[in-house]
């Protein structure tokens, strides 16, 4: 077949070239190809041209001409998808094109009949997959239902006038469903001018008038879908290619829009995006606020280290990318944008608008259950002081392997300063044993980061295994904490070589369930914790501690094992006793704190939201994660104004 194909594009080229030779003839006298009006695809079989190519991952062997189950005619197109885990193939799928387009000008819909062994929804099915630039790909949302009896199915053609010389015939892609394989049968298709279909509807940004404010040098996707009434009186979404649409931007200095639509901020000043499919308006506009000059890192994220046979990459130039599905989902209720960008030659991801992005891969899922962490790298220029935070959340779709399923998993962890800080490259690496409720990790799917700072660089989104962390006193500070320089005036200390302390009853209470030692790291005195499930520090009685004047607690912590670390404040209230029924108390969570290295936590006292009372500060409670196995050293106790 193959041999077949490169003989005749050869004899092809030998005519082309003696007919050259033959004559002359002026360019401007040549006429645009015309392409056949053929809309028959499998008619009792493939018309003249067609060819079959399976997609990367599936079983190649899935499809096949059948002449004992048919809708009309002898023959139909029959599909076996696989069981889970066949080791032929994890599902289905593959395109139907032409060497030579055609055109589909003239024809309104592709229809087809379907059946299957059991009812089922197959994943995707459409046209314009041409195994190159598809630039007119074409789907039915959700994919297509099935069942045992024959039904007809329509995908409507979003804008004929674009198909002049389309190749991709059909495209099609389904997996086990609960685990299990099952076949399905096509026939009868073929590209059809029907006056039963009402539309298009269409809608780019979703159908929303989204507002944002960029900088030069960011671009979005212009991304969009129509709406159908179909001849069963259904109104149904396909998934329609960019190119569909036509695109206008307001002010071209501002932002320019691309046939594919890809929106690229050139200048300062605002610019409204907006688009028609056919003759009519889509719903949905970008309108863009552009503030000029980009910010920007100007160092590349530190790049990682680790073996690349210890990575499971999903976005990383240091490593190869397992494929993934989208690093903007654009899911519902999402006002992300994000463009792909360089920094010093380092290909990293910016999103804009940030509240939730998905980041998705499923053909294949992922199996992380070897690796024992997850590392990211990111970098914002937004504000990061409480109460900012910043959250990755990792699902699993369980053994399925897909959504919605019982077994599916998931957690999110959070992580806020001084972890999170601006304008530098901050590298969270994060057991995967932290996400506890992530019960499953042979199937994953997806990453979806959410928080407050509204612009978000992101680089080595990985997965790896590396070595066990180090247990309690394995590693400890070699240079002392950094010296506060608050003024004496202004401060009410507990524990610092800084300042005179006030009375302390005790650094380690009865009922605390840690161990403690007082230590000199590099000479100076530090108090220090292992095997710290919690630790209570106690100023009663006449050691009460009236903080009424004071806008600050700070402490600095150096821990090598840590994942969480807990501040909490208990004020005995106006009775100066525990439990007298006026007490108040807060908690601050620190996820994923920085290790390795001290840090200075500066907290606002009105963080502590609980704590209504200042005036009988009596108990400071630490604690940490993983309960019971962690080693923290602590410095410069102090409140402060």
């Amino acid at each position: 077949m193959q041999f077949n194909s490169i003989y005749q594009l050869l004899s092809v080229l030998l005519i082309i070239g003696g007919l050259s030779f033959g004559c002359e003839r002026d360019l401007e006298d040549l006429e645009p190809a015309e392409f056949p009006t053929n809309g028959d695809v499998f008619i009792d079989g493939f018309t003249g041209g067609m060819e079959y190519a399976a997609f990367g991952g599936s079983k190649v062997t899935a499809f096949d001409v059948d002449t004992e189950i048919k809708y009309e005619g002898t023959t139909s197109m029959r599909f076996a998808v696989p069981d889970f885990e066949d080791p032929e193939g994890a599902y289905a799928g593959g395109t139907f094109f032409l060497t030579s387009g055609r055109n589909l000008s003239g024809y309104t819909a592709l229809t087809f009949w379907a059946r299957a062994t059991r009812s089922a929804t197959i994943d995707e099915i459409g046209f314009g997959n041409d195994l190159g630039e598809n630039r007119y790909v074409t789907s039915v949302a959700g994919g297509i239902q099935v069942n045992t009896n024959w039904q007809k199915y329509y995908i409507p053609i979003p804008d004929p006038s674009k198909l002049t010389s389309e190749r991709g015939m059909l495209f099609y892609a389904e997996g086990p469903e609960d685990g299990e394989g099952y076949t399905f049968w096509i026939d009868q298709v073929q590209f059809e001018d029907l006056g039963t279909i009402a539309g298009p509807e269409g809608f780019i940004f979703n159908g929303e008038d989204r507002v944002v404010t960029s900088e030069g040098g960011s671009s979005f996707n212009a991304d969009g879908y129509t709406v159908f009434n179909l001849p069963t009186g259904i109104d149904q979404r396909i998934n329609t290619a960019p190119a569909y649409f036509n695109y206008v931007s307001s002010n071209p200095e501002v932002a320019t829009v691309s046939e594919s639509g890809i929106v690229s901020v050139i200048g300062g000043g605002e610019a409204v995006i907006t688009a028609t499919i056919g003759d009519e308006a889509a719903k949905g506009s970008l309108t863009i606020t552009s503030t000029g000059q980009a910010t920007t890192p100007q160092q590349a994220a530190p790049t990682p280290t680790y073996e690349a046979d210890d990575v499971i990459s999903i976005y990383s130039n240091a490593y190869e990318d397992e494929p993934v599905d989208f690093y903007n989902g654009f899911w519902e209720f999402s006002t992300t944008l994000n463009d792909f960008t360089e920094v010093q030659g380092n290909d990293v991801i910016r999103y804009f608008d940030l509240n939730f992005v998905g980041i998705q891969f499923t053909s294949p899922t992922i199996d992380v259950s070897e690796m024992t962490h997850f590392r990211i790298d990111i970098w914002t220029p937004s504000e990061t002081a409480p109460p900012a935070d910043f959250k990755v959340l990792l699902v699993d779709l369980g053994s399925d392997n897909a959504f919605g399923g019982n077994d599916d998993s998931s957690h999110e962890l959070t992580f806020t300063s001084p972890t999170l800080v601006s304008e530098q490259w901050v590298t969270l690496e994060i057991p995967l044993s932290d996400f506890t409720g992530l019960t499953g990790q042979e199937n994953l799917a997806q990453i979806v980061l959410s928080g407050s700072p509204s612009i978000v660089f992101v680089d080595n989104m990985l997965f790896y295994a590396g070595e066990n962390d180090p247990g309690p006193g394995d590693d400890a500070p070699t240079v002392a904490a950094p010296t506060p320089s608050v003024p004496a005036a202004n401060v009410i200390s507990l524990f610092s070589d800084a300042y005179t302390d006030v009375g302390v009853d005790t650094w380690r209470t009865e009922w605390s369930m840690a161990d403690f030692t007082d230590v000199e790291v590099a000479g100076n005195p530090t108090k220090r914790y292992s095997n710290l499930e919690f630790v209570g520090v106690e100023t009663t009685g006449a050691n009460l501690i009236d903080a009424t004047d004071m806008t600050h607690i700070r402490l600095d912590v150096w821990t090598p094992d840590a994942t969480t670390f807990r501040i909490k404040i208990v004020d005995f209230g106006a009775d100066g006793e525990f439990d007298g029924g006026d007490d108040t108390e807060h908690e601050i969570i620190f996820e994923a704190p920085s290790q390795n290295q001290w840090i200075t936590y500066d907290i606002p006292l009105s963080d502590f939201t609980g704590l209504t009372n200042q005036d009988n500060l009596a108990q400071f409670i630490f604690s940490a994660v993983p309960v019971g196995a962690t080693t923290v050293w602590i410095d410069n106790v102090f409140l402060r104004n």
